[in-house]
């Protein structure tokens, strides 16, 4: 490609191209000599560094302010060092805009690798000291542009990988957001990359070209009046364009201004006598040359000599003016006459450029000591010590006002002897050595009488009287300033008493409001005081003191009375739950989030308390179970979705969706969605909730967003239940029933909906049998037309509809081979069996006709009814075209079905609601001596008549819980030589463990079965004991 433009365009078009490629094959070379250069991994880690050339690439930010953490700085420096050592014609700069690092992440569920920018990098590490920041926190640490700080948190917070927690959680980000560390955050790859928003730099694209056309077009002109020499302005502008056209189309304004910014740059002139003609290059005449500027600097050293006492009487004159000025409380700007200023700056001069042994530079230093000490002992200190209570306080902060000017004018005189005396002998500075002066003279005299005062200030206002804080802001600063570049006085003399005090003042506080106050109004008065010690340090304290003191009015208001708050008879976490107290539950959250495990407690309340009420829901079924009523039963499961989704509100809104309260509402519905009720569990209450759903959506009786919005709570109620295999087993026998015998009232994308939400939560694996039956349920109407299309008369007369299932993924059951069907229905049957052999010989049909639906013509006396029968009900009826009566058994021995099966329908035509059937004798049940007959007489108001079949007994239900403990076996047998085929030899707990972990996603699995089918995978040669420890298990390959 390079090549091809280079041969079209010509060299300098791709010069800057081919440089940026040789750039990246000379950086292997770097790396490779920096590696040799290097002993060990600087900072520990692994760095690869490309060298470009800024004349090459385009323009990017540097970031040489940035803060890196010390292990960046430590691999900087190594490559600095090594980059020095090669090379000391070339300077680095380094663009941190544009590296990349992977960092481990540690996170509770797993370690993740990170692949990040290094901004985003520099950002997250400053996690590893703190668990919050604020933004601006941030961008004072890292010395970051608030732009691409503001695109990194973004990238970290608001985008697809949330590492980092936002309050207030919202998608922009603003200077007042505070951030801390998702330890929950996780995801299903170990290495993610988290993209960077672009910056939009279209618009500096276009100003770099703009700038490189400018230098274009001046060099064009420039090369075509070097040669011309004059030209008119026409013919310079088109040859100008001519030259330029070939790289761009030259805007001819551009080329007017450039060549005017020529002529003020003297490279052109226009002719005197034709302004439309230019000449390259000025002529000047010597008269017309700039006249050189000589500059002359007054000398202030003079040749007289000024001795030590006649300089020193100069300068203790000044001072006393000083002095004067500062107790008349002068307050201009400028208090010493510039005269008398520039006198005494000149004296010091002089005496300390004068030659030795005149050179009184070190005598005038311990001059300055002298007279600082002099001022702070003689006039600072006896006008403090005569005040008392808060007028020694102002009094403190009136000196401490004058002292600061008395030392910055000192310094002004003595300037010269800062700049050269003391930084050549290495002396500290002058105003170290006041301020040393006023900490050894006065600070240490009146600071324990200024520390009384001021705790007892801040005590009267923490009562709520007014006080002076601008006062308390320049006293402190006393204690601040005293401490030489460090707050170890002023946290040693105040700050350690002050926080006594508080805690003493807060213990008050705290037994006090416990006993009077509600739980909301006592959390109230906490906010409060947290707010109010906020101000204190806003307004004067020093700003290292917040967190101490915040940690202290936590300790004392919230964390030791938390027990007591949150289990309040009438007020506490129960009640505000119980009556929605919705602003005092937020208070609540945002009180106790920033404690260290504050949050526990109050999750474990809002624990206890739902699952109190779920309990209550299930005692209420339970009762009315017991008591022969099942519509509590029945309505449980809608309840307890609504109950889920009255707490979900408070988890997102009161409690900002941490994860502790999602942690406390699942395992609080785990503990009552798993009880039994009437029998049944929370597995199959849940596949009846959901059976009852589906067969109302199919009559239009739900809308489709309420629709969505129910199968979504059903979704994330199934995360609760322990044996999510039972329902699933139970889900599959009643998606089966509505498939089958609901057909035309099911509504499929429903169906399909709840199916893929199953999926998307617990694998395809789960649902593949369900999703095979509605695949077979689509193939069924296609089989269907194939066949009517095959058949040139209706066999046995009789119009036939087939449904074939797939075997293994419908519920088993009972296949009826052997049942004696009429001459009609057989002649059906050899029907569809021809055209289904004619199709595929690969399968095999079994026909299933307890599943089957007939209509059938009932000719009664009074009026033909049409009869929907099912088809062992049509067989039984079929057997009347021919005879009058039959005995139970003659039925039974005639059609070969079971005495069973036989018996549920005897039932449903002779004992039931529509008596097609006379049965004598008149009784509820069905013996084998029984004789029937057929009922002639029978009438209904209905033409068309559905006779229901009893359902079977409990042994449903019990074959459910067989089929699921069958496959649980075989899940295990799995799971088992699964981790034994990785891990080769495992201890036998290692392995229940294991194993156990690995299938609770899908039930609860039993120990005492694990142990039994580990003992049956040995006794089929799976896996063998250890010969030495007989707790050891091997796979045998």
């Amino acid at each position: 490609m390079l090549t091809k433009l280079k041969g079209q365009h010509g060299g300098q078009f791709t010069s800057k191209m081919e440089g940026m490629l040789t750039d990246m094959a000379l950086a292997k070379e770097n790396q490779k000599g920096f590696e040799g250069y290097v002993n060990g991994k600087p900072g520990g880690i692994d760095l690869a560094v490309t060298i470009l050339n800024t004349g090459f690439w385009p323009s990017y930010k540097t970031s040489t302010d940035l803060n890196l953490p010390r292990e960046m700085v430590e691999c900087v420096d190594a490559f600095n060092s090594y980059y020095g050592s090669k090379t000391t014609k070339r300077k680095l700069s380094w663009t941190y805009s544009l590296g990349t690092c992977h960092v481990i992440g540690r996170f509770d569920h797993k370690p993740i690798e990170l692949v990040l920018f290094t901004y985003q990098a520099v950002v997250l590490c400053l996690f590893n000291n703190t668990e919050r920041l604020t933004y601006q926190e941030i961008i004072e640490q890292l010395n970051l542009s608030h732009e691409d700080l503001v695109r990194v948190l973004h990238s970290l917070s608001c985008s697809k990988y949330k590492i980092l927690n936002k309050e207030p959680a919202s998608k922009s980000i603003s200077t007042t957001d505070v951030f801390e560390l998702n330890t929950m955050f996780t995801d299903k790859m170990r290495r993610i990359k988290v993209p960077l928003p672009p910056v939009d730099d279209r618009k500096k694209v276009v100003e770099d070209v703009d700038k490189d056309r400018s230098y274009a077009i001046d060099a064009c002109i420039v090369r075509i009046m070097k040669s011309r020499k004059v030209l008119l302005h026409q013919q310079l502008v088109s040859e100008c364009v001519e030259q330029l056209r070939r790289m761009f189309k030259p805007d001819v304004k551009m080329i007017k201004k450039r060549i005017e910014e020529l002529i003020s740059r003297e490279y052109l002139e226009r002719d005197t006598k034709n302004p439309n003609t230019f000449k390259y290059g000025l002529i000047t005449d010597a008269k017309d040359s700039p006249p050189s500027l000589l500059l002359s600097s007054q000398k202030m050293y003079r040749e007289t000599i000024i001795d030590f006492e006649q300089g020193c009487k100069c300068l203790e004159a000044g001072v006393s003016e000083l002095k004067r000025i500062l107790e008349e409380e002068t307050t201009s700007e400028t208090l010493i006459d510039p005269k008398q200023y520039l006198e005494l700056y000149t004296t010091i001069y002089n005496m300390c450029i004068q030659k030795h042994p005149h050179d009184y530079s070190q005598r005038l230093y311990n001059k300055y000591r002298d007279i600082v000490e002099h001022y702070a002992k003689k006039t600072v200190l006896p006008s403090i010590q005569q005040k008392h209570d808060e007028y020694l306080l102002r009094e403190l902060s009136r000196r401490w006002g004058h002292y600061k000017v008395f030392v910055k004018w000192l310094s002004h005189f003595f300037n010269y002897l800062e700049r050269f005396f003391i930084s050549q002998r290495n002396q500290p500075p002058l105003l170290e050595v006041a301020m040393k002066s006023f900490r050894d003279r006065v600070y240490l005299e009146v600071q324990v009488s200024a520390k009384d005062v001021v705790i007892a200030l801040i005590h009267k206002e923490r009562e709520g009287e007014q006080i002076d804080r601008e006062l308390l802001k320049n006293v402190l600063d006393v204690f601040v300033q005293s401490g030489m570049g460090t707050i170890e006085r002023y946290k040693e003399d105040l700050e350690m008493f002050l926080l006594e005090e508080t805690e003493s003042y807060y213990a008050r506080k705290a037994s006090s409001w416990i006993q009077e106050c509600s739980c909301p109004e006592y959390m109230i008065k906490s906010e409060e005081s947290l707010k109010k010690e906020k101000e204190r340090v806003t307004h004067y304290l020093h700003s290292s003191t917040e967190s101490k003191l915040v940690e202290i009015v936590q300790d004392i208001l919230l964390v030791s009375v938390e027990k007591h708050l949150l289990e309040k008879e009438h007020s506490g976490c129960s009640a505000l739950l119980r009556d929605d107290k919705i602003d005092d539950l937020s208070r609540m959250y945002m009180l106790y989030h920033p404690i260290p495990k504050g949050l526990e407690p109050v999750a474990d309340a809002f624990r206890v308390h739902v699952t109190r009420e779920g309990n209550a829901l299930i005692k209420q079924a339970q009762d009315a179970a017991a008591n022969g009523s099942f519509v509590e039963a029945q309505l449980l499961v809608g309840k307890i979705i609504d109950l889920h989704e009255k707490y979900m509100v408070y988890v997102m809104g009161c409690f900002k969706n941490h994860a502790f309260f999602h942690k406390a509402l699942k395992e609080a519905f785990e503990v009552f969605c798993n009880k039994k009720v009437g029998g049944s569990y929370g597995p199959e209450l849940l596949a009846n909730f959901c059976d009852s759903l589906f067969k109302k959506s199919g009559n239009d009786k739900l809308s489709d967003e309420a629709m969505e919005a129910t199968i979504d709570n059903v979704i994330k109620l199934l995360d609760y239940i322990s044996d999510k295999d039972i329902f699933a087993e139970f889900y599959r026998k009643k998606l089966a029933r509505r498939l089958l015998f609901d057909h035309h009232k099911v509504n499929k994308e429903h169906e399909t909906s709840m199916i893929t939400k199953l999926k998307r939560q617990q694998g395809g694996q789960y649902t593949s049998k369900m999703e095979g039956m509605v695949t077979d349920m689509q193939l069924a109407k296609e089989f269907q037309k194939g066949f009517k299309g095959s058949l040139t008369k209706k066999p046995g007369g009789i119009d036939l509809a087939v449904t074939v299932l797939t075997t293994i993924h419908w519920p088993s059951y009972k296949k009826s081979t052997d049942l004696n069907l009429p001459r009609e229905m057989v002649q059906c049957v050899e029907a569809f069996n021809s055209y289904y052999q004619s199709i595929t010989t690969a399968r095999k049909l079994s026909w299933i006709y307890s599943l089957g639906t007939c209509h059938v013509i009932g000719s009664f006396d009074p009026k033909p009814i049409e009869l929907v029968l099912s088809t062992y009900q049509a067989v039984v009826l079929c057997l009347f075209n021919d005879t009058e009566r039959l005995t139970c058994q003659e039925i039974i021995e005639q059609l070969n079905l079971s005495h069973e099966d036989l018996v549920r329908v005897l039932i449903s035509l002779s004992c039931a609601k529509y008596r097609i059937l006379n049965k004598e004798p008149a009784s509820k049940s069905i013996a084998t001596t029984d004789v029937f007959e057929f009922n002639s007489k029978f009438t209904d108001t209905m033409r068309r008549i559905k006779v229901s079949i009893p359902p079977p007994s409990m042994e449903e239900r019990e074959k459910v819980v067989e089929d699921v403990d069958r496959d649980r076996r075989y899940a295990i047998d799995a799971c088992i030589v699964r981790i034994m085929k990785s891990r080769k030899v495992l201890p036998h707990q290692q392995l229940v463990a294991q194993c156990a972990e690995q299938l609770s996603r899908m039930f609860k699995p039993d120990i005492k079965m694990i142990k039994k089918r580990i003992e049956d995978l040995m006794a089929r040669d799976y896996l063998e004991r250890d010969a030495e420890d007989h707790h050891i298990f091997k796979y045998v390959a």
